[in-house]
């Protein structure tokens, strides 16, 4: 697991464990995310995300294991000012306007210069939404709202818990843009989401759990590396394919998928390939070139698939 990208670490777990009564949510979890960096977390339902989440902003305590923020123990009251939060529903107020919510939570906050409101919600594009309540807005102006409050204090980190969830593609794409305007501002931000075309246009790096177990981290550039172009064929006998490949084509990397199914990577013309191993009497019953994208890589992460090395 290389994490090469960006000088700082602002998110670093260890061994960290969440149990509840015998059941183990998250297991021992060794997480890294450098500073400036979008993160997308990816993990089926259950799999312990939205656990970790809380567990990474204090609402929820580890049963074993540490989480430290920008070096710091999360705990810390200087590091937790460094962080804006929006896991689960925000809790606005329906029957308020959204500059009303956004003042209500500076003053909780102790932010007393309404100043930084305004900022916030002219940041996410709602400064112009006049006396409109919050229960007439739609659902990416909700998102919208919730990450301004997120934004409240300037933070240097943002978790995002799912949200692009409920969103119309114009919602989406807004928000999409926001996110990507505040990492050029320097923000760090962890984002957990299903919506994993959304999560390829923007992460600079991913992390895969399941079943409460941090598969893998990699950043996009790795990602690109193993979703590389290859060329896949199903034949009869995989075992007498392999050595003729490998002969014929020196210099390609070829992985057995499944008991019938190759992989060939560096390949070029396919018909090469298929012609080698008729001639060598092997029988091809399909092929053609194929890209993985982050879904379908994800899925065969999820479904126990030979890792790619």
């Amino acid at each position: 697991m290389k994490m090469e990208k960006g000088n700082t670490v602002a998110v670093e777990t260890r061994y960290l464990t969440k149990k509840y009564g015998e059941k183990t949510v998250v297991r021992q979890l060794d997480l890294k995310i450098r500073e400036g960096e979008i993160y997308g977390f990816i993990g089926r339902n259950g799999a312990g995300k939205s656990t970790t989440l809380k567990m990474l902003c204090g609402l929820a305590a580890p049963t074993d294991g540490e989480v430290r923020l920008f070096g710091k123990p999360v705990s810390d009251p200087i590091v937790r000012r460094r962080l804006g939060v929006l896991i689960e529903a925000a809790g606005f107020y329906p029957g308020m306007t959204a500059r009303q919510n956004v003042v209500m939570k500076a003053k909780c906050m102790g932010l007393a210069d309404e100043k930084s409101v305004d900022a916030v919600l002219r940041k996410v594009g709602l400064h112009d939404t006049g006396k409109k309540q919050v229960k007439h807005f739609s659902m990416g102006m909700k998102q919208r709202l919730g990450v301004a409050l997120a934004l409240l204090g300037n933070p240097d980190l943002l978790i995002l818990d799912e949200p692009f969830n409920g969103l119309d593609p114009e919602g989406i794409r807004e928000l999409r843009q926001l996110i990507l305007t505040l990492q050029e501002e320097g923000k760090t931000i962890l984002i957990s989401s299903h919506i994993l075309g959304e999560l390829s246009k923007i992460s600079t790096s991913y992390g895969i759990i399941k079943e409460g177990v941090l598969m893998e981290q990699l950043t996009r550039e790795e990602l690109e590396e193993k979703c590389q172009d290859y060329f896949q064929i199903e034949v009869q006998d995989v075992r007498r394919a392999v050595p003729v490949i490998e002969e014929s084509f020196p210099r390609v990397q070829t992985e057995v998928f499944d008991d019938r199914t190759l992989r060939i990577y560096g390949l070029e013309k396919g018909a090469e390939l298929n012609q080698v191993l008729i001639e060598n009497q092997i029988s091809v019953e399909a092929s053609g070139f194929h890209r993985m994208d982050l879904e379908e890589y994800f899925l065969d992460r999820m479904e126990g698939g030979e890792e790619h090395v």
